[in-house]
């Protein structure tokens, strides 16, 4: 994922007007239908916390918005999520009661997200014998601060012209504006922000109900919402889970998937699932990738488009400044610059900085035609399929030593380009950083499988002109195997197991990671290897028991909350369960799956982007990564892994 936390040795202060920090997630509570998002309190109320808002693409459109009575606190007692898209809050309103003891007066907050929507219904129940009257009011503070400006902590609001016509408030902020419509209400605007009052009559034993509309606007959109329709029915799955948890979480995670649906908007046939919430509404090659692949066996239909929206934008050039060269597939879509404040990052719109979206891509090509995607489809991304190939063998290995691997050429870029992306994810045994070119290990596993699958693609699809590239890469694959085998294997304490990654120097670095998962099943292992490999993650320096941590504990620079340097990412440990059962390791794969379900349950089934790496020994409960993004297309994917796990017959 990009724009990783950045990362010190030394101890931050907590956030003052002089350090901002990136805000935290764990706590806040939030309604989806990509690209529309709301983040809040438990009660609904907008304003708090750093991430608060509501949020339209790349653009918080309000940093406030809040609730209240005239007559009456309003005491909230409930939270009832219904699906991604849809929350409702329960309060008391005892300031305009009976004198029992009974609370007889409620308020009901019904909040629903659509694309480029926000509305509210707000209903009072009465128990009491006589007409009860109050005011209610809503207040909201219009802000258009830039995404990327909320996650570094640099939120800048931006003033927009502000008009009242009717029961609507407009405010218009250049490419961006919101209209509230609020049918009954007193309206008005200030330079604080925008207010609508109503005054509520409530019958004896009856109730009355308002209501308000929010329709945000951002004419510099890049992505668009996916039709309605849900593309599968979740209960219906989530029932042929016989674990219990598995059923929770299927539920949950396959309607977050269906709110994460995103398309392209000149391309609204072909959808990709958006890689998260709140910093990630959009298109990540390789998120998008691991997320279609992962879910696969329930929706064959969404790998193929994800696989024709990535071929649209396969680059054609080469060019430093957005890492594009020919054949490779994009990292990141955004609708303008992404800069990270004190980092010196700047990342054009359009970014291809990723080593594995593009071998991954051909392993999803594959995949999906296995799966049954038809034919026709197939080869209408051959070319596809040849520019992809040809960016492994003409652009993908920077220094020519036989292996795929990155740099960031202009160092305004991202500096580790894997999926683990953060500047100090990359390290010795010893906690010192690896100096690129970089060349994971997990990338040559992806190149050697993207070959023989391209080889199998165009046997069995191409022209005849294919018949030299078919044997090519078959030898070039072998060719692959061998050196992977007598370059990356090394002996430290902890063991023997593949490096990391090669660095510049062409030395192994040493460090037992998570990435050594991805290596299952792809073939660049012998079965004797695959199967210590899985022992090594099952081990307890690598094992919390609520999933495969990023970095062994053996590390120097291991630290359970590390990004990438001893946390546990939930799509990280599935992909390490995909390849165990791809290698015929049903026992190790459910094994790992178990600890996925009991992390699961520690989130009430919503699993975030990552969690502590602390031994599951130390608490009943996973412990949150407190920044950690939810949700996230790759993590609720992850349980279509487990229930494969779950119901494959070992053996077989």
């Amino acid at each position: 994922m990009t724009t990783a936390p950045a990362t010190s040795s030394t101890p931050r202060p907590l956030e003052t007007e002089t350090t901002p920090l990136q805000p935290l997630l764990s706590d806040a509570l939030v309604v989806l239908r990509a690209p529309t998002q709301v983040w809040s309190d438990d009660r609904g109320d907008v304003g708090d916390a750093a991430v608060h808002g509501v949020y339209h693409g790349d653009v918080r459109h309000v940093g406030a918005l809040t609730a209240s009575c005239d007559d009456s606190p309003i005491e909230w007692i409930s939270t009832a999520p219904d699906g991604a898209s849809r929350v409702v809050f329960g309060g008391l309103l005892r300031g305009v009661d009976d004198t029992t003891p009974d609370p007889k007066v409620r308020l009901l907050r019904d909040r629903r997200v659509a694309d480029g929507l926000v509305s509210e219904a707000w209903t009072v129940h009465s128990r009491v014998d006589r007409p009860l009257r109050t005011t209610l009011r809503l207040r909201l503070r219009p802000e258009f601060s830039q995404l990327h400006e909320v996650k570094s902590g640099h939120a800048h609001a931006r003033h927009g012209e502000t008009s009242v016509d009717g029961d609507t408030v407009r405010v218009d902020a250049g490419p961006q504006g919101l209209d509230l419509t609020a049918p009954g209400a007193r309206l008005s605007a200030d330079a604080d922000g925008v207010e609508a009052v109503w005054e509520v009559e409530v019958p004896a034993f009856g109730a009355a109900e308002i209501g308000w509309t929010l329709a945000l606007r951002d004419d510099t959109l890049v992505v668009g919402s996916a039709a309605a329709s849900a593309r599968w029915d979740a209960a219906a799955v989530a029932a042929t889970a016989d674990d219990p948890r598995l059923a929770r979480w299927l539920h949950r995670a396959l309607d977050d998937l269906d709110a994460l649906r995103l398309v392209l908007p000149e391309q609204t046939d072909d959808e990709f699932f958006a890689a998260g919430a709140p910093w990630f509404f959009t298109l990540f090659g390789r998120d998008a990738i691991w997320a279609a692949r992962l879910a696969l066996p329930l929706d064959r239909e969404i790998a193929a488009s994800t696989l024709r929206v990535l071929a649209r934008l396969q680059g054609s050039d080469d060019d430093a400044q957005t890492a594009q060269e020919p054949g490779k597939i994009l990292h990141e879509l955004r609708a303008s610059a992404l800069e990270i404040p004190g980092e010196g990052i700047v990342l054009p719109p359009k970014y291809y900085g990723s080593v594995d979206s593009t071998p991954l891509w051909i392993c999803l090509l594959a995949d999906a035609w296995r799966a049954g995607m038809p034919e026709a489809e197939v080869r209408a991304l051959l070319p596809t399929l040849r520019g992809a190939l040809g960016w492994i063998r003409d652009s993908g290995d920077s220094d020519g030593d036989g292996f795929l691997d990155y740099i960031d050429r202009l160092g305004t870029g991202l500096s580790n380009q894997g999926w683990k992306d953060s500047g100090d994810s990359i390290q010795w045994r010893d906690g010192s950083l690896a100096e690129g070119p970089i060349a994971l290990c997990e990338v040559q596993a992806y190149a050697y499988e993207a070959a023989l699958a391209g080889a199998y693609v165009l046997e069995a699809l191409g022209e005849s002109a294919d018949a030299a590239d078919v044997a090519f890469w078959r030898t070039w694959a072998a060719d692959l195997k061998d050196r992977f085998a007598q370059t990356y294997w090394v002996e430290t304490p902890e063991g023997r197991y593949p490096a990391v990654a090669l660095d510049r120097d062409k030395r192994p670095v040493d460090t037992l990671t998570s990435n050594i998962g991805h290596l299952l099943g792809t073939g660049i292992l012998s079965p004797d290897e695959e199967a210590h490999v899985a022992g090594l993650l099952r081990g307890e320096s690598m094992s919390s028991g609520y999933g495969i941590r990023t970095m062994s504990t053996g590390a120097a620079g291991y630290w359970p909350l590390s990004y990438h340097g001893g946390s546990v990412w939930v799509h990280d440990t599935a992909i390490a369960a995909h390849g165990m059962l791809r290698a015929g390791l049903v026992a190790d794969a459910r094994a790992v799956v178990e600890g996925l379900l009991d992390a699961a349950e520690g989130f009430a089934y919503r699993v975030p982007e990552l969690h502590s790496g602390d031994p599951r020994t130390h608490s009943s409960a996973p412990t949150p990564y407190p920044a950690a993004c939810r949700p996230q297309a790759w993590s609720a994917a992850a349980a279509v892994v487990c229930l494969t796990a779950l119901t494959s017959t070992p053996g077989a």
